[in-house]
């Protein structure tokens, strides 16, 4: 019986200084895995260039005549990491009998990699990397992730706290995976929904060894804001429930001017009427733009624009058919 087909898919963008360093890493793990008989000779490590502008794509041809194991495509422009996170399995998934996605920056443990794949030798469909610790990262960034995935929770999103997008996923699930065909994806709220046997990986992350974060604050909070309101209703319920609040304080507010009106003790006031009208004002400018990121999300979705645009594929294997549940080798 063959062995498994592993492909690693590493999303790039801008990646030109880590990435000589990341291919022979995630590389040398790779070929450990082929030399072991735990994957397939024919199993790849591939790069998907996100419309960098850079060198990265120039790097990734120069790494395929050097590794063999090294293969790429690239995007047309800048389609955004989750979309390369997609191109990369729906590329590998006819061919491969599970994908690891990991960030090129390798801050996720690539050594718990020949773990994964003796997970999924054992019988897990899905197996998460989840960070076992934060100390890296500053008061601020810990803070701000444990509200999001407290949030998160409390509005019935499934997220598996601290994992990111470091994961392997077998063939079958990532068939069920890009059967999700919304243009705005959230993959780690999607992955938990698939239902298949899932088990946990934890490891320490380690800090970027060179070039600068793809995710500043201000790209982390749009990605927060946009797992939010791709998988709740809850933000409309928010609304709906200050406009009740602030309804019921208008008509407490109300009674009180009638009777100080009655007992002759009324004041009027140009700041607290000023006050009262910029707060209403305020909060109905607020419901308006939260109502409207999710018509402008119906909107994108509904024109059924591609993800993406590959405009060079070097990603070439033998048609192989994928192994059944049966046919795993358990370690």
């Amino acid at each position: 019986m063959r062995s498994p087909r592993l492909t690693i898919i590493v999303p790039c963008y801008n990646e030109e200084a880590v990435l000589p360093k990341s291919a022979h890493v995630l590389a040398e793990i790779l070929m450990g895995l082929i030399q072991h008989k735990q994957v397939n000779s024919e199993s790849k490590l591939l790069f998907v260039d996100d419309g960098s502008q850079d060198a990265t794509w120039a790097l990734v041809k120069e790494l395929e005549t050097q590794l063999p194991v090294v293969t790429g495509i690239k995007f047309s422009r800048n389609f955004g990491h989750q979309n390369a996170l997609m191109a990369g399995m729906k590329t590998a998934c006819p061919t491969s009998d599970m994908m690891i996605t990991i960030d090129a920056d390798l801050q996720d443990d690539p050594q718990v990699i020949p773990e994964m794949v003796a997970r999924f030798h054992a019988g897990s469909d899905v197996v998460l990397g989840v960070r076992n610790d934060r100390s890296s990262d500053s008061h601020f960034k810990r803070w701000t992730a444990e509200r999001f995935y407290g949030l998160m929770n409390r509005i019935g999103v499934q997220l598996v706290p601290d994992h990111a997008d470091f994961r392997l996923l077998s063939q079958r699930a990532v068939r069920a995976l890009l059967s999700y065909q919304e243009t705005n994806l959230f993959l780690r709220g999607i992955v938990p929904q698939l239902g298949f046997p899932t088990t946990k990986l934890y490891y320490r992350r380690r800090p970027r060894f060179a070039g600068v974060s793809k995710y500043p604050l201000r790209k982390m909070l749009s990605f927060a804001f946009d797992g939010i309101t791709s998988f709740s209703i809850a933000p409309i319920k928010v609304i709906l429930m200050l406009g009740v609040l602030i309804s019921g304080g208008s008509l407490l507010m109300m009674v009180y001017a009638v009777i100080q009106g009655l007992l002759g003790t009324a004041i009027s006031g140009w700041s607290s009427l000023m006050t009262s009208l910029w707060f209403l004002g305020g909060m109905q400018l607020i419901g308006i733009s939260v109502v409207g990121e999710y018509v402008g999300k119906i909107f994108a979705e509904v024109k059924h624009r591609p993800r993406y645009i590959i405009e060079t594929d070097d990603y070439t294997v033998t048609q192989q058919p994928a192994l059944l549940d049966s046919q795993r080798v358990h370690v």
